[in-house]
């Protein structure tokens, strides 16, 4: 069941405000986070600025490593593929002798085809790896946020002991 805006959610709590949301509250609200629409969940997260500041921090810190990631590996497939173009020239080069037999030839051409499946084979096996950690980093944000979650459940049961029904205010 996905929920589409804060009412449902205060609704399946069982609360008329954010104000009313208590520590067993809190512990339900992140376990239906998953059902949560992106948008509704970050409004409602708004309601609690250390939450935001340590998801913010988070997400921000993960942005920098995947940035760092994807340049190292942009810098690595270049130079490949620069490898392999000089190889191709050099290959060319050779090719364009007068004196080679077809058997010559015929090997030059066939390593000049290897390059070029190689280069084929490492773009398939770079896109995997993009794939992976684009899926790294979705799933190292969410467990971020679900931190943060856990962090703010426990600062709403820290924050209720004294007070009976364990209300926090936002």
């Amino acid at each position: 069941m996905g929920y589409k805006d804060e009412d449902e959610i205060k609704k399946a709590l069982g609360i008329d405000s954010w104000r009313n949301l208590s520590k067993d509250k809190m512990v339900r609200f992140a376990a239906m986070m998953p059902d949560v629409d992106t948008e509704v969940a970050l409004k409602i997260v708004e309601h609690f600025p250390a939450f935001k500041d340590f998801a913010e921090n988070a997400v921000d810190s993960m942005k920098k490593a995947h940035e760092s990631t994807l340049s190292a590996n942009k810098h690595s497939q270049d130079q490949f593929h620069q490898a392999c173009q000089e190889i191709r020239e050099i290959l060319r080069s050779e090719l364009n002798k007068d004196n080679l037999s077809w058997e010559e030839k015929k090997f030059i051409i066939e390593k000049i085809q290897e390059t070029g499946r190689m280069e084929f084979q490492k773009d398939s096996e770079n896109k995997k790896f993009l794939d992976g950690a684009l899926k790294k980093i979705a799933i190292g944000t969410g467990a971020a946020i679900a931190l943060g979650v856990a962090f703010v459940g426990g600062r709403v049961m820290v924050e209720g002991k004294g007070d009976p029904e364990g209300s926090l205010e936002a």
